[in-house]
């Protein structure tokens, strides 16, 4: 039995047929190939080999009705026919198109409405570019924009509703603000702060209501600040308060 990816089928599922090709110079010069090169397969691999192959022909692609078609082509297309494909239905070619496209374009999709593109977008821009998607309603978007603003900027997300956003905020922002996110409700984030602070800044932190930051400060803290910690509700913090006084490292 023939299996099912050896099948020259278009992207309807329709068999393809080469004497109907237009390509017939191509076929003729063996520069394309049945279930190996041709723009018409539905397999994503052989229409980008065709393409790789003949990268002149991607612009007069970029309307065909099959998006993986379209995106693929618009991989090789010439760059100043791109700009209308960032209106394209399928996220895939509007993406495709945009990255290789400036800035100005890429701007454009910051409120693009596939979650994907967006996540892309974040990855391209830099600094202020990157300013309005720090309300993205997606929590990985900001979780990227998170990564690369500048450290000044990362304020304005102290307060984001995402833990995992607030964490690689507490490990990237300017030091003045370590204090306040040492305040976080969660103690992933405040750890995360914690970590970051002098072993003077950490003393306000004894009281903290999650073990894990307090077995940080057992650990850090000046060793003349430590008393309280051996007495600590929680066993591993008191051992380890107990080890520093001891002079034990370990």
């Amino acid at each position: 039995m023939t299996r099912d990816i050896d099948e020259a089928r278009d992207w309807r599922g329709l068999e393809i047929n080469c004497v109907s090709c237009e390509h017939q110079d191509l076929l003729a010069a063996g520069a394309c190939e049945l279930r190996k090169a041709c723009v018409y397969d539905r397999y994503a691999r052989r229409i980008d080999r065709f393409f790789n192959w003949h990268p002149h022909l991607a612009d007069g692609y970029l309307s065909h009705p099959h998006f993986e078609v379209r995106a693929i082509a618009a991989k090789f297309a010439n760059p100043f026919f791109l700009p209308r494909l960032l209106s394209d239905p399928d996220e895939t070619v509007r993406w495709e198109a945009v990255r290789r496209l400036p800035a100005r374009y890429q701007r454009e999709l910051r409120n693009d409405p596939h979650r994907e593109v967006r996540i892309r977008i974040a990855t391209l821009l830099d600094g202020p570019d990157l300013l309005p998607m720090m309300q993205d309603q997606d929590y990985y978007v900001r979780i990227v924009v998170a990564r690369k603003v500048p450290p000044a900027l990362l304020v304005m997300m102290i307060d984001d509703a995402e833990v995992e956003v607030r964490r690689i905020v507490a490990q990237r922002i300017d030091l003045q603000w370590l204090g306040r996110m040492c305040r976080d409700p969660n103690a992933e984030v405040r750890l995360e702060a914690a970590q970051r602070m002098t072993p003077e800044q950490l003393s306000d932190l004894r009281e903290d209501s999650d073990w894990r930051v307090r077995h940080y400060l057992a650990t850090k803290l000046n060793v003349d600040e430590i008393g309280q910690l051996m007495h600590d509700k929680d066993p591993l913090v008191a051992e380890a308060a107990r080890k520093r006084l001891a002079g034990d490292t370990s």
